[in-house]
């Protein structure tokens, strides 16, 4: 019986589908089998071509690669006719479907530019240009020679004229830094600059990198180097601190921090050794700042003299021997006032002893005076600061002492004994260790240098050990008196020294003219300054209240006179010829006894001699003594002659060449040079 339509037109269908599976096998047979051969047959058409293109080098420029039944040609021509001749062979060849030409021409690169990127662990891209000179299989073997073994290259750098002498060296060199380098790490040269960027692996391999770095290839230099160092799990910071110095442990997330840290150690070494065992890595809370946290940590190993200052685990702590008993709640306000954002406050565990040795130090510059190390109280402090003073004019004195138990009992008395030898210097330290008191230091002068080991001997207390060690900062002497009065003429012109109104005291205005002089007396050994204080002008005429007009028979009024104080001269003992009156030995004390001397003449004459009487006009009163209260004292100019006498001999002049001359009018100072 015949089938139904519709069921012979399913069947028919069914059919097809059934040979569909044996029509996609013959297909994959066809493509796994078939293609191969027949790539293989374009490349052995082309071979041939491939040859005929053979540099000097040995290695042909063209590379044929076949894509199904297509032709890729790349390389780089060595020129524009090269490149046309060599398509229009392979366009004859009769087995490719079509040429797909990637041929360029070889050209001079300005800058020449190449690079080596990693790409996966065991993978290098190249790209940029490789030297026309140089064959692409031998720069990669030379650069597979330096990298791990099994590393694979994807070469696409073209051929390129303008590469520098020795290229191969430093691609080779550049490439063996990638083993230390994550993936997405980049070395790159450009002309002679060779740059690095990327992450490092992991610590030894940041360290090894920065030592390679050290040591390019010779004709090539480091130019920007990126590399971050590597990220640690467990960062930490150390500072250890003892009697040989300081040591440095622990990570430093960047090189500049880690140099930030190395300055720190050096100076609070002082003098001591610094052991750096930092290694750079990250891993620090970002919510730190590295440098805050360095400085916090010197800080703290401020205050002790043996122990430990670490980060560990996001908290700060401090161990060891304390400096003094004031470190303990210096350490303990420091870490609750102190730490730095993020830092958390550890343990504070601090033992303070007596100090030994007992350390001390008082430093003299041109600047300023500056105390450090340790006093036993206040009261010391004080004897030693009021030694000080008194005797600088215009340098500031800087206290950073500290209070320690442990110092010799008459410590406050030898350094008020030794505190007028260094303010003599023009530079100098005391520095006091238990009973040994050592000075050190330049003076002004050759005489100072030469007498200070005797007068620091002579000062110190019984059972001190003094040792001195002064030399001189003279200047070369000028034998030439001519050369020295036209200096002295210099130093002078345009100078006009006024005292206040009433006081002996210097201004700032006077240092720089007497630093001068100081300076030329001290190369100039023949010069002799005499130094004439000025007086005060004298007061104007009071205006009567009432009193009768001329030639209404009252008195004449007497001119007013400058009071015999101005000429303390007068009364004063004149000097020995040839010998200046030697500085400071004038004092108010004895012109005081000169003026009770005068004032007892004046009234031993009232009693000889009575007083002559004047008629009285009528209905007039008698003229009052005027007032003298508010006179200046009558010895003001040569205290101030021996105000700048002091300054020009502390400045460095020699006793000998400067002295007080005579009393000068109101004015300015007055110096003169004597024969």
């Amino acid at each position: 019986m015949p089938l139904p339509e519709t069921l012979a037109q399913g069947l028919r269908s069914a059919g097809w589908l059934a040979g569909l599976p044996a029509l996609a096998l013959i297909w994959a047979s066809a493509t796994l089998y078939a293609a191969p051969r027949i790539a293989e047959g374009l490349a052995a058409e082309g071979a041939a071509i491939v040859s005929g293109t053979a540099t000097a080098t040995g290695e042909p420029w063209l590379r044929l690669a076949a894509s199904g039944r297509d032709l890729v040609a790349a390389g780089e021509a060595p020129d524009v006719a090269e490149r046309a001749t060599i398509l229009s062979r392979l366009a004859a060849l009769e087995g490719p479907r079509r040429i797909v030409s990637e041929v360029g021409i070889v050209e001079t690169a300005t800058p020449f530019q190449w690079a080596a990127i990693r790409t996966g662990t065991n993978q290098i891209a190249l790209e940029g240009s490789r030297p026309v000179e140089i064959g692409r299989r031998a720069l990669e073997a030379r650069i597979t020679g330096a990298v791990n073994p099994g590393t694979s290259l994807d070469d696409t750098a073209r051929a390129a004229r303008g590469a520098p002498p020795d290229f191969a060296s430093a691609a080779a060199f550049l490439a063996a830094r990638l083993s230390g380098l994550a993936k997405g790490g980049r070395a790159a040269l450009s002309d002679t600059v060779l740059s690095l960027s990327g992450e490092a692996l992991d610590v030894p391999a940041y360290e090894a990198l920065r030592a390679a770095l050290s040591d390019p290839p010779e004709g090539f230099s480091i130019g920007r180097v990126e590399i971050l160092p590597p990220k640690v799990a467990a960062y930490r910071f150390a500072v250890e601190k003892s009697a040989r110095g300081i040591v440095l442990d622990g990570f430093a997330p960047s090189a500049a921090d880690r140099e930030s840290a190395l300055r720190a150690a050096t100076e609070a070494a002082a003098g001591g050794t610094v052991e750096d065992r930092l290694l750079a890595a990250r891993g620090l809370d970002p919510a730190i700042e590295p440098k805050r946290l360095i400085a916090f940590a010197f800080k703290l190993a401020e205050l002790i003299q043996s122990g430990q200052v670490a980060f560990v685990d996001g908290a700060i702590s401090v161990t060891g021997d304390a400096i003094d008993g004031q470190a303990l709640p210096d350490a303990e306000a420091l870490m609750r006032d102190g730490r730095p954002a993020g830092v958390a406050a550890g343990r504070v565990a601090l033992t303070a002893r007596p100090l030994s040795p007992y350390r001390v130090a008082i430093r003299r510059t041109a600047e300023s005076v500056t105390l450090t190390g340790h006093l036993p109280d206040t009261a010391t402090r004080e004897r030693v600061l009021a030694a000080l003073r008194p005797r600088l004019f215009r340098e500031p004195v800087i206290d950073r002492t500290r209070l320690a138990d442990g110092a010799p009992a008459d410590l406050g008395e030898a350094l008020a004994a030794a505190a007028p030898l260094v303010t003599n210097l023009a530079d100098g330290t005391v520095s006091v260790s238990d009973r040994t008191l050592t000075l050190t230091g330049e003076s002004l002068y050759r005489e100072g240098a030469a007498r200070t080991p005797d007068r620091l001997a002579e000062v110190l207390p019984p059972g001190w050990t003094g040792q001195a060690s002064v030399t001189a900062r003279d200047a070369a002497e000028r034998r030439d008196p001519a050369t020295c009065r036209t200096d002295f003429a210099a130093a002078l012109a345009g100078a006009d020294l006024h005292f206040p109104a009433g006081g002996a005291v210097l201004t700032p205005a006077f240092y720089p003219t007497l630093d001068a002089l100081a300076a030329l007396a001290k190369t100039c050994p023949s010069l002799r300054i005499a130094v004439s204080g000025p007086a005060d002008p004298a007061k104007p005429p009071a205006t009567p209240a009432a009193g009768p007009a001329a030639g209404e028979g009252a008195p004449a009024a007497e001119p007013i006179r400058v009071a015999d104080a101005a000429k303390p001269e007068a009364h004063a003992k004149p000097a020995t010829p040839g010998k200046p009156a030697p500085a400071g030995k004038e004092t108010a004390k004895g012109a005081g006894q000169d003026r009770g001397k005068t004032e007892a003449g004046k009234a031993n004459a009232a009693k000889t001699d009575p007083p002559k009487k004047e008629p009285a006009a009528s209905g007039k009163a008698a003229k009052k003594p005027a007032d003298t209260s508010d006179e200046p004292p009558p010895d003001l100019p040569r205290l101030r002659a021996q105000a700048v006498v002091e300054y020009l001999l502390q400045a460095g002049a020699r006793p000998e060449q400067v002295s007080a001359g005579p009393d000068g009018p109101a004015g300015p100072v007055v110096f003169a040079l004597l024969p």
